[in-house]
């Protein structure tokens, strides 16, 4: 079964939006790139990656005039990505539900290097797919034992206990 665990953001300064997510939502930078594509940062909750791109051509930004015009300035939601099982299988499961595929497909055969092959939904929106997931997430999220539970409630208790008193 395939799993959202990917999500990118084309932003203004990379750095910037990292240190925001890190110290709003406790989320851990987990890589930074630098390529044709674009220069930016990985942040995860450890379960979700999110990239934080600014995109260096409208190119690479996915622009096609008539289509798809955000370009490289654009700054919001660009595309989010799926972890797949067997990556040929599913190309064809979104071919034949109605999508096509857009870029990434690498030249030779590649089973062991990280890439992403990026389709458009029938409503023109950017998803990657990827057999190897990405760095900072996790394809099957454990569910929290009986004792981890307790200890959340306990914590959540004792904060409410607190906000209350301040009151």
């Amino acid at each position: 079964m395939a799993k959202l665990r990917h999500i990118a953001l084309s932003v203004d300064d990379p750095e910037a939006t990292a240190d925001f997510y890190c110290e709003a939502f406790d989320m851990k930078r987990v890589g930074r790139t630098d390529s044709p594509l674009a220069k930016g940062c990985y942040v995860s909750d450890g379960t979700i990656t999110m990239a934080l791109l600014k995109y260096k051509t409208d190119k690479w930004a996915g622009y096609v005039e008539g289509e798809d015009e955000r370009g490289k300035d654009f700054v919001g939601i660009h595309h989010f990505g799926f972890w797949v099982d067997d990556l040929k299988e599913a190309e064809e499961k979104v071919e034949k539900a109605g999508g096509r595929y857009f870029m990434g497909r690498p030249e030779d055969d590649a089973p062991t290097t990280f890439y992403e092959m990026k389709f458009k939904d029938p409503n023109g929106i950017i998803m990657d797919v990827t057999h190897l997931g990405w760095g900072g997430a996790v394809k099957e999220v454990v569910p929290a034992d009986d004792a981890e539970r307790e200890k959340q409630d306990r914590r959540a208790a004792k904060a409410a206990k607190k906000e209350a008193a301040k009151v």
